[in-house]
């Protein structure tokens, strides 16, 4: 099974995520004004979703990639049993969980796309 979640504000506008055998867990409004940082709206909508299809991994990456603004370091990430997947727009970045070189070779490009540091904190 495959568990993940995108945040509503995080797709460019137009852009369709819809991959084959994904279904909505939950939809969640939460209050960002906190920690929103120049150019993020102040609320987030969280779309969690799952399939039972571990092979829909590189699918759901790669639709993920196209959808995602790619302004301010948007990214969303999931996991596939010991498999980390961050997903920017037009980059995926895998590695087996517990793999420091592969975590930071994700969280360095956040960066330089913007991610505010606080945010690049997705569990392994």
């Amino acid at each position: 099974m495959i568990t993940g979640y995108v945040l509503g504000e995080s797709l460019r506008p137009g852009a369709v995520f819809a991959p084959h055998g994904l279904r909505i867990r939950k939809v969640e409004r939460v209050d960002n004004s906190a920690s929103a940082t120049a150019g993020q709206p102040d609320a987030w909508t969280f779309v969690e979703w799952e399939t039972d299809d571990d092979s829909a991994s590189g699918p759901i990456a790669e639709g993920l990639a196209a959808a995602l603004e790619p302004s301010n370091g948007w990214y969303a990430d999931f996991a596939v049993g010991d498999e980390r997947v961050v997903v920017f727009a037009g980059k995926v970045f895998r590695y087996r969980r517990g793999d420091e070189a592969g975590r930071a070779e994700a969280v360095a490009y956040g960066r330089s796309m913007g991610t505010p540091e606080h945010q690049l904190d997705w569990e392994e």
